[in-house]
């Protein structure tokens, strides 16, 4: 398996099942057992092997060490892989093309099997991490943390060099120090250091499990040339399996008949008692037993679809936005009369994202090494920041549905702050019990400061010319940067805009050949240290290769970014840490390495026979928790498209009409003509 986007953990997260899960309910997200027994509790230890307290200075934790046990009586879904004969061997281990050759879908092998899920099967994919055909996106990231992970992919790297394409890789046959096996049930992973963002890593699809015999199933000769691979049939314990994919048609998700149970939770946030979501508290999981995902490649056809009661739930295009919902006088969203007499709800929430254009600090205009000073670098920066305009951006291209943001930190995120306490007051003032923009003529008396006097060199009379790159999935469409080339037009700054595909795009970020770009950034946990480090100096683009785009470096905020990380939000150190956190949001607010864009809001609508939906933005493995009252979805859809037939009349009352009067004149001219000889 080798999946990281969006559209893919939808399927996903509803079949593979992480060591650890999110509360469906609580919020901020709460950490809970999936297949382990409880969230683990690391032990940390000194240099010399010696156990420290809880409390330790991370200066002081050269090991911490994670015990996790999972739950015995665990199933993998019925899979050709586990179908073994009477000597219990596997049936399918020795296939080639030939006996491949009545083969096209998983479906066609006629023997199925399943086993227990057990700790080697955890232990096997922190292995695939270091597989060097795979390519993980995080085992860069990991192999600093996880001891011997970077060990063993210089191992595997010169192991796969020495087998032929397409060999299976037997991972088995490697160890990987850091993480042991200690008994049929029982891992144990050793990190490097303290890092108390590891538990939810635990939480992500790359700690699900991958038993040796599924990818040696696959691995088999002429597997792949029919596209019979992991990653297009997936094999896990979680609620759902895979039983159709064709994606340019339909996916279907079905209920695995061998999931373990899981029943709905009983605890809340206030107000979920009210919205009823806490009404099926205990009833066993999942409450579908079938999903289907079918493709439109238009959105009116789909939206049409949905309000005939044969989509359960949609989002809001920009085609149907004004048909969906209104805006009341105090701003706030509702539905419109047409969706409240059908009984539709509407979800609201702000995404766990964050949209920016970035400035590359290593450009000797914008990031200030050219000799001018990087204050004086920096007010351009900001007066660049106030120009642009975010709330109108929101208004015009997304429909009102996004809030202007302050910091990289998006709501929902420890240390984000509501109110005048999180404002960015280099952008903004606070007037009325509100942010407001800064006027236009304060950016203009900083540009004027940072040596651009009316968008010119003072010392060379030159115009400021500044170049954008960015790709189509950015903000490469005609009316956006028509719109943003009239923002910079503001300070008499001249913008030229570099479109490119994304290859492109991506290796000029790498090589520090842009000026401005254009980029967002996903949650993958719910952490500040998730945002923040998207700026560290350790993560330069250029120089680390990280996810620094903007090569941008601050002592002061990398010593608290180093500090920050290593601390939990909960407990003692809490408001040591929010402290620290709101330091580093004024560092960046000053530097401005951002123009920060916004926080997407989410809006989704839902149908009265759809019960248990609430927003999530971390987690993805929603599906179970959901129900449908088909009975209800049926009278409803019946209703909705009752074949209207008084047109049809209509048609017929008109034809004759225009027909009769002929027909009788034909038959008067055939009785004329027949009476005339």
């Amino acid at each position: 398996m080798q999946s990281y986007t969006e559209d893919e953990i939808t399927f996903t997260a509803q079949i593979y099942e992480p060591l650890l899960q999110y509360h469906y309910l609580k919020r901020p997200y709460t950490l809970i057992p999936a297949t382990a027994e409880a969230v683990p509790v690391p032990r940390y230890y000194d240099a010399r092997g010696k156990a420290l307290p809880a409390d330790a200075p991370a200066s002081d934790i050269a090991h911490s060490i994670y015990e996790i046990r999972i739950r015995p009586g665990i199933h993998y879904q019925p899979h050709p892989a586990f179908a073994l004969n009477q000597d219990g061997k596997p049936v399918y281990a020795d296939l080639d093309p030939d006996k491949l050759a009545d083969i096209e879908t998983i479906a066609d092998f006629t023997r199925t099997g399943t086993r227990e899920l057990t700790a080697d099967d955890y232990i096997y994919e922190i292995k695939r991490l270091a597989h060097p055909r795979l390519h993980s996106p995080i085992f860069g990231m990991m192999a600093e943390r996880i001891v011997g992970l970077k060990e063993l992919g210089e191992v595997l790297h010169k192991e796969a060099k020495s087998l032929s394409a397409g060999t299976w890789l037997d991972l088995d046959r490697f160890a990987l120090k850091g993480v042991t096996r200690v008994n049929r049930h029982t891992l144990r992973i050793e990190l490097r250091g303290k890092y108390p963002q590891f538990l939810y890593w635990l939480a992500m699809p790359f700690f699900a499990p991958v038993p040796r015999e599924v990818d040696r199933f696959f691995g088999q000769p002429g597997m792949a040339e029919k596209n019979l691979t992991l990653d297009w049939y997936p094999v896990g314990t979680g609620p759902y399996m895979l039983t159709e994919n064709n994606p340019n048609r339909r996916m279907v998700l079905e209920r695995n008949p061998n999931f373990h149970g899981e029943t709905y939770p009983c605890e809340g946030t206030p107000g979920d008692r009210a919205a009823g979501l806490l009404a099926d508290c205990g009833k066993p999981l999942p409450q579908i037993d079938k999903a289907v995902f079918s493709r439109e490649k238009e959105s009116i056809p789909y939206w049409n679809k949905f309000l005939q009661g044969y989509y359960d739930a949609s989002g809001i295009s920009s085609d149907s936005f004004d048909q969906a919902v209104r805006f009341n006088v105090g701003g706030d969203v509702q539905l419109s009369d047409e969706m409240l007499a059908k009984g539709i709800r509407l979800l609201t929430s702000v995404r766990l994202s964050t949209f920016y254009m970035g400035f590359n600090m290593l450009d000797a205009v914008v990031g200030g090494k050219d000799g001018i000073g990087s204050e004086r670098s920096a007010k351009l920066r900001q007066a660049l920041s106030i120009a642009i305009d975010q709330e109108e951006f929101i208004s015009i291209f997304m429909n009102g549905r996004g809030i202007a943001a302050m910091s990289p930190l998006p709501p929902g995120i420890f240390g984000y702050l509501d109110g005048e306490a999180g404002m960015n007051p280099v952008v903004y003032d606070w007037v009325e019990g509100k942010a407001r923009r800064k006027p236009i003529a304060v950016a203009k008396k900083l540009l004027a400061e940072a040596g651009w006097p009316d968008g010119r060199d003072s010392r060379t009379g030159e115009p400021l010319v500044l170049n954008l790159d960015t790709t189509s999935g950015g903000m490469g469409d005609k009316s956006r940067l028509d719109w943003l080339t009239r923002q910079f037009a503001k300070l008499d700054i001249q913008l030229v805009v570099r479109s490119t595909d994304f290859n492109r795009f991506q290796e000029k970020l790498r090589k520090g050949a842009e000026q401005l770009y254009y980029l967002g950034w996903n949650a993958d946990y719910p952490d500040p240290e998730n945002f923040f480090f998207l700026l560290a100096g350790s993560e330069s683009k250029v120089e680390k290769g990280g996810e620094n785009t903007s090569n941008y470096a601050s002592p002061e905020f990398d010593r608290l970014f180093a500090e920050m990380k290593d601390m939990e939000s909960d407990g003692p150190s809490g408001p040591r840490r929010l402290s620290i956190i709101t330091r580093m949001n004024r560092i960046l607010q000053h530097d401005a390495p951002w123009i920060f864009g916004f926080h997407p809001k989410s809006y989704t609508l839902g149908h009265s026979w759809l019960y248990n939906r609430k927003p999530m933005d971390i987690g993805n493995n929603i599906l179970k928790y959901q129900r449908i009252d088909v009975a209800e979805r049926e009278e409803l859809r019946r209703q909705w498209n009752e074949p209207v037939l008084w047109p049809l009349a209509l048609i017929v009352v008109v034809l004759a009409a225009v027909i009769l009067p002929a027909v009788i004149s034909y038959r008067r001219r055939e009785r004329g003509t027949a009476r005339g000889p």
